[in-house]
């Protein structure tokens, strides 16, 4: 008895009841005929929903999952490109979606090809910004805090971000530098491998000076000086013998690249003030210019 009343409720489910759910899951736009038809329904627009919806959960899990053992600022790093990463398979997901359902695709890359074309073209610098922004994340080859030099300015990195990294040059001003310059261009980090850095002063002195004596004063110029370290020691080099004068430079270690302008400044100060003391002339350029008289018969041909 019980038997007979179930069996027409699960006829009215199997007959009537899914056949209802179809017909609203299909309805939708459609447009075509045939094979190149496209059928835009509630149904695959459902189905893509929580295909995103399961592709975001999934992502979420992988994220946490790769950055559990991260520390802070790599984390952020990651979570920076894994942002851009997740955008690519968001739109994967949207195209394997609309295969599946019976949509062909193809028509829709064609169709879109010359646009993205375009488009890349377009903003062809902007990826090589972002590409270069990654690589330089990853790698760490560029460091918040680093003395980078680019087109002749010299500055220190406070942020780095996708697109630019922006470094504070010794004016107080922001130097923002597109991320592609790392990757095309010769960039001159000071700090890459060490926090000190070899710097020089040079100088030069009249000839007939006491070579031992310059030697003596320019390093007598760094010792003490604030900035200038001990080890390695500072040492001079004879350089060349110029036009007009004996070229000397004294070199020296530094742990601030940053402020090496004031300290060599300072140097120089000390220089000018150590050779006036000793009698150590530095010498202006000089030109000798010689002239030639005319001889007698010269003059006479000339008369005649």
């Amino acid at each position: 008895m019980a038997q007979d009343k179930i069996q027409p409720v699960k006829e009215f489910i199997e007959k009537d009841l899914w056949a209802e759910v179809r017909e609203v899951l299909n309805m939708g736009l459609h447009l075509g005929e045939g094979e190149n038809a496209i059928h835009v329904t509630l149904g695959l627009l459902l189905v893509l929903t929580l295909a995103l919806v399961g592709t975001a959960l999934l992502l979420r899990w992988l994220r946490r999952l790769l950055t559990r053992k991260m520390v802070q600022e790599d984390k952020l790093k990651f979570v920076t490109i894994f942002k851009y990463i997740k955008y690519v398979i968001y739109v994967a997901v949207v195209l394997l979606t609309m295969s599946a359902a019976g949509i062909d695709i193809t028509l829709l890359i064609t169709a879109s090809a010359a646009l993205f074309v375009g488009v890349g073209l377009a903003l062809q610098e902007l990826f090589q910004d972002i590409i270069a922004g990654i690589l330089i994340l990853v790698d760490k080859s560029l460091r918040v805090g680093d003395i980078v030099e680019v087109d002749g300015k010299v500055g220190k990195v406070f942020e780095i971000k996708l697109r630019s990294t922006r470094a504070l040059t010794r004016d107080d001003k922001v130097l923002v530098i597109p991320n592609h310059k790392f990757l095309s261009e010769v960039i001159y980090n000071y700090t890459q491998n060490r926090r000190t850095t070899r710097e020089a002063v040079r100088v030069g002195v009249a000839y007939g000076s006491d070579v031992d004596l310059v030697t003596r004063l320019l390093l007598a110029s760094v010792e003490d000086q604030k900035g200038v370290l001990k080890n390695p020691k500072p040492f001079v080099l004879f350089d060349d013998f110029g036009d007009s004068a004996l070229l000397f430079s004294v070199h020296f270690h530094i742990s601030d690249s940053f402020t090496d302008p004031r300290t060599k400044s300072e140097i120089r100060y000390r220089i000018d003030r150590l050779f006036r003391e000793h009698k150590v002339t530095i010498p202006f350029p000089q030109r000798d210019v010689h002239f030639y008289g005319h001889t007698p018969l010269e003059v006479r041909r000339q008369g005649d």
